[in-house]
């Protein structure tokens, strides 16, 4: 059994993907590196063979017909052998020095017998021609290098927010929770990061910039103008959220309160593309999205309409649009996002 299966969804990726490949083989035997060729048409394939043909013991090349993400994701859970499971997309990488700390973190816990649910760690935007990266980090609302429960988080800032670049589940607990993302839909990189949630009872963190996030590709699926052309999947994810949290049983306060307050930034994230989308049928569909909030979870959707950020995004009028526009322009200035 490997210490850490590490799956990689491939779609086209001829052009980035060896150097993402070439930064998890610094794990060595203690990692197995699911490459998931998601229907790719170019070179892909052959590129994940001859990784399997050259690291065999490390290795693995899975071919399916395309399903998007979400569909890869589930293939590397059905494969993995590991004790634990991270996702890292083919056109990201690690830091090696990072990489080794975990590892061998990943490996004392196995050694000592302590069953940790979710281990967590920075993540940096290598956003192109950015000098100045912004780097995601916990230090103020998590514990450090000790294994702790939600009942020791404290409180999350606007900035910080645990997405998928953050995390490492330990497989099974994927498997007991019945993780299924969508087939053929963006954005479900958030679901990864927030359906398991509940069944996390213990988490570690450590304070390392392990992942490194790229944005810059202009087919990338968080650049802007691609985003506002698919905002239907960003809906569809929205509100797949919104019925999760509705309908599972959430025992722990903390938990729940997290998972609120993430569901609050991908419904401003759907908000305010569909106010950039600058027409009256996306008006209809914001209009109609905080409906559906309101009437499957009233509780939650007081929560989100009159917080600052639910506030900011419903102001009235072409004026109110302005504003929302602006400040979004701010927020994009100083994290460091698409």
């Amino acid at each position: 059994m490997k210490l850490l299966s590490i799956t990689v969804p491939c779609y086209n990726s001829q052009d980035y993907m060896r150097n993402c490949v070439e930064s998890l083989l610094v794990g060595g035997e203690d990692v197995e590196i699911l490459i998931v060729d998601d229907g790719s048409v170019d070179a892909t394939p052959q590129i994940a063979d001859a990784y399997e043909a050259q690291y065999p013991t490390i290795v693995k090349a899975i071919h399916k017909q395309n399903g998007g993400h979400g569909s890869a994701v589930n293939t590397g859970i059905e494969n993995a052998t590991g004790v634990f499971f991270k996702v890292v997309d083919s056109d990201d990488w690690v830091k090696e020095s990072s990489y080794r700390e975990i590892l061998d973190t990943l490996r004392n816990f196995v050694s000592e017998g302590q069953q940790v649910d979710m281990l967590l760690s920075n993540f940096v935007y290598e956003k192109q021609g950015e000098k100045h990266k912004k780097v995601v980090q916990f230090r103020h609302a998590l514990p450090k290098n000790e294994i702790f429960t939600w009942n020791q988080v404290h409180h999350f800032s606007k900035t910080q927010y645990i997405l998928m670049h953050s995390i490492i589940y330990r497989t099974k607990l994927l498997r007991d929770c019945g993780l299924k993302l969508p087939e053929h839909t963006f954005y479900v990189d958030n679901i990864f990061a927030f359906y398991p949630l509940p069944y996390v009872k213990k988490m570690y963190y450590i304070d390392t910039n392990f992942y490194r996030y790229f944005i810059g590709r202009d087919d990338q699926s968080v650049n802007e103008k691609v985003m506002i052309g698919r905002v239907d999947q960003q809906i569809k994810v929205n509100k797949l959220m919104v019925d999760y949290l509705t309908d599972t049983q959430i025992t722990n306060r903390k938990t729940y309160n997290y998972m609120v307050k993430y569901l609050d930034i991908i419904t401003t994230v759907s908000s305010i593309m569909l106010i950039r989308a600058r027409n009256e049928e996306a008006m209809e569909k914001k209009e109609a999205l905080w409906e559906y909030i309101k009437e499957k979870n009233p509780r939650v959707f007081l929560r989100l309409r009159y917080g600052l950020l639910g506030n900011t995004m419903n102001l009235p009028g072409r004026g109110g649009r302005k504003i929302s526009e602006v400040l979004y322009r701010l927020a994009q200035r100083v994290m460091k996002f698409n």
